[in-house]
């Protein structure tokens, strides 16, 4: 059950890479930690990166490589400036001994930092995926404690990371679970027909409420509203033109590729001619 505090949104890069760091981690580990990067607003933590930091952990301490984590974050700095530290994550369905030791040091880095928690050993049958943060407990004057409160966590993505998404989904329904990527004319083809798909569905709401069948929800009308001002009005000519315009550049720029890609393999033959 989540308290209140900000939502703590996740794009899928982040499972991506928190998966493939616990499945490469070394021989013997337990877990893995790492650094999450994003960006902080008035409401939300948005969670955009992250990257492994090695540590060494055993029951009665752990050590973790802050070095690393500061070359790390410095050479992130340099590509995306504008994510910042916001907290650490590690796999694993509970919060240990040595979450707190370890959270003592991102409070450092960042102000009231997150923590992710990732069941990648599914000990639940599923992955859970939980973000926490940190409250001190305790008499003042006396021994202070650390409790964690949990915060509310939404999956977020941006379009280009979407089409990952919907390929890692169409691998579920092979039986070896590989699926190949599809040329770009079967990507237009697939979103037409999802965009067909939609269109079908809202006209037969509308068809509904027109005829009483069900009953108009406000919500509903201001989002389609939103949706008509969105469509551009160019008449029908222009946009054919248009796009008959886009389709013969790209033609163009795709017959220039493969006959570069030709003239590269009929030199190497004949190199080794």
């Amino acid at each position: 059950m989540a308290v209140h505090g900000p939502v703590v949104k996740i794009h899928p890069v982040v499972l991506a890479s928190i998966a493939d760091s616990y499945e490469r981690r070394n021989e013997g580990a337990s877990r893995v930690i790492g650094t999450l990067l994003g960006t902080i607003d008035k409401h939300s933590v948005e969670v955009t990166n992250c990257f492994s930091v090695p540590h060494n952990e055993s029951e009665d301490e752990v050590a973790v490589d802050m070095e690393f984590a500061k070359n790390m974050y410095e050479l992130h700095k340099k590509v995306s400036p504008s994510e910042v530290i916001i907290g650490w994550y590690a796999t694993g369905y509970d919060i240990t001994e040595h979450s707190v030791l370890i959270h003592e040091y991102y409070s450092r880095e960042a102000q009231n930092p997150i923590h992710l928690t990732v069941d990648t050993a599914l000990q639940s049958n599923k992955m859970n995926i939980r973000a926490y943060v940190s409250a001190q407990m305790g008499v003042p004057g006396k021994t202070v404690g650390v409790m964690f409160t949990p915060l509310t966590v939404k999956y977020v993505y941006y379009d280009t990371e979407r089409i990952g998404v919907d390929l890692l989904q169409r691998t579920r329904a092979s039986p070896n679970r590989t699926n190949g990527l599809t040329s770009d004319l079967a990507q237009v083809g697939s979103a037409a027909g999802r965009i067909q798909e939609m269109l079908t569905t809202v006209l037969a709401y509308i068809e509904d409420v027109l005829s009483g069948k069900v009953m108009a929800d406000n919500s509903v009308g201001r989002y389609l509203m939103d949706l008509v001002n969105k469509v551009p009005k160019i008449p029908a000519e222009d946009f054919e033109s248009m796009l008959n315009s886009n389709i013969n550049d790209l033609l163009m720029v795709t017959y220039l590729a493969n006959l570069t890609q030709a003239q590269i393999a009929l030199n190497e033959k004949l190199v080794v001619l």
